[in-house]
């Protein structure tokens, strides 16, 4: 009798802890019997909050899903503009659970599944959208424009899956490598065309600069000889007066004074030889100091 008073209290204990579950902080549950998700009365269906709850043990399963907002950010992708022009497009969505029977029904609250079939709805609203504008467009501002557009188209097919998205958001634009290559090698054509360009015109500036500053630099040349041989006939002149006035005022002391000249001009250099007869008028100054002969 005791053992089975026993028995009958772990069965009770057992059948109390089957009957139990907890839902974490940040999930949802919902129940399935027979394959079947719980509703109430009304119709709608019954979604545990965290917390600790009751099933039917055996015959009610939980299914407990994440009910935060879930970050969708796959690979890019490739998208075609109205001009026919293919772009790199990187992008994510946030999104959560809306409906909970919905999106256990249609994903199997497989979050893989749940987003694959998600990533395609909102590549369809960005591959729409995007078709209907030009690259210029989308890089010029409107891509919050096509952002909320495609959220909008992709909330709307997104609800078959119950998920309610919360935003979309383009990260990145690029162009396909192909096409980049293509684009910066034409760039660089432009840029060393317009280098060349400025270079020819900067050696041709540097040829009219050099060529003001040579007629300058001649002119000032011209004028400075000009001035230089003026001032030299100037001197000359000034001399040749000095010379005369001196040569009036004392015919003699010229003389002497031109001997002087004559004699250190000859014999400046000691390697001068001078061959001349020792009674020539040229010494007659050497000979006597007032030059004349005995």
């Amino acid at each position: 009798m005791k053992n089975l008073s026993i028995g009958v209290v772990v069965l009770v204990i057992i059948a109390v802890f089957l009957s139990l579950f907890v839902v974490p902080e940040g999930e949802k549950a919902i129940k399935i019997q027979f394959g079947k998700v719980e509703r109430d009365s009304a119709g709608e269906t019954v979604v545990f909050s965290p917390g600790l709850h009751f099933k039917i043990p055996l015959i009610d399963r939980v299914v407990k899903l994440d009910a935060r907002i879930q970050t969708l950010d796959d690979p890019a992708g490739r998208f075609v503009t109205s001009e026919k022009k293919d772009l790199i497009v990187d992008s994510y969505v946030k999104w959560r659970i809306k409906d909970f029977a919905t999106y256990y029904l249609s994903t199997g609250a497989n979050k893989l599944q749940a987003e694959s079939l998600l990533k395609q709805k909102v590549n369809n609203g960005l591959r729409s959208e995007f078709g209907t504008r030009t690259i210029s467009q989308i890089v010029s501002g409107e891509r919050s424009e096509l952002m909320d557009e495609a959220m909008k188209q992709a909330s709307t097919s997104s609800d078959e899956l119950g998920i309610e998205i919360v935003d979309v958001r383009v990260k990145q634009i690029n162009l396909p490598p192909e096409v980049s290559s293509s684009i910066f090698q034409r760039m660089r054509a432009e840029r060393e065309a317009v280098a060349k360009e400025h270079r020819s015109e900067g050696r041709e500036q540097a040829e009219i600069i050099k060529a003001n500053i040579d007629a300058k630099v001649t002119v000032m040349l011209a004028d400075a000889e000009r001035n230089l041989r003026k001032i030299k006939g100037e001197g000359e002149a000034q001399a040749a007066q000095i010379y005369a006035e001196t040569y009036s005022k004392s015919p003699e002391f010229y003389a002497f004074l031109r001997s002087m000249d004559a004699y250190r001009a000859s014999f400046d250099s000691k390697q001068d030889v001078l061959v001349v007869e020792p009674d020539s008028d040229f010494f007659k100054y050497m000979k006597d100091i007032s030059g004349t002969k005995n």
